[in-house]
């Protein structure tokens, strides 16, 4: 008879354990091994994005990979800036609705609405931030299609920009 319950309790276990992770998949709309692995994913990036945080409390308008230079109009930091183009229409972290042909950039700590003269080659444009970016380690800026064309990096794709705040 003690068996017996001990069978029946595990088999009480097991469902229920069973029916928490078919909760939770069917929660989150996927199979429970998606469900387990978007926890994962959840956990590990707010670990990321607090490491994150805690450095830009120091500076919170440089970069790891951007060098700065004090100067007379304001804050200047240089470094590697690609351009980006085929989102064109869909809403940025702003919140504004991305134009490819804008003179926007992204960056991923500057406030939006800071505007910035960006010179590559000679050639400079004035951008207003709206997004965040660049998601690729080494990059200071993303430049809309239009900024990039306007200083000539969209032949390259990625060049080395000085930027220098304005306002």
């Amino acid at each position: 008879m003690l068996k017996l319950n001990k069978q029946a309790l595990g088999k009480v276990t097991q469902s229920r354990t069973a029916f928490i992770l078919f909760a939770a998949a069917a929660f989150t709309g996927g199979t429970a091994s998606e469900a387990s692995a978007r926890s994962y994913r959840h956990h590990h990036y707010q670990h990321h994005h607090f490491a994150h945080a805690a450095r830009a409390e120091v500076a919170p308008w440089r970069e790891a990979s951007a060098s700065t230079t004090p100067s007379f109009g304001g804050r200047t930091f240089s470094g590697m800036a690609s351009f980006y183009g085929n989102e064109s229409g869909r809403k940025t972290a702003s919140g504004q609705r991305f134009n490819q042909e804008a003179m926007t950039a992204a960056h991923r700590t500057l406030p939006f609405g800071t505007k910035l003269r960006v010179t590559h080659g000679g050639r400079s444009v004035i951008v207003t931030i709206n997004d965040r970016g660049p998601f690729v380690r080494g990059r200071v800026l993303d430049l809309s299609t239009g900024a990039a064309r306007a200083i000539g990096l969209t032949s390259a794709g990625v060049g080395r920009v000085t930027a220098e705040v304005i306002s």
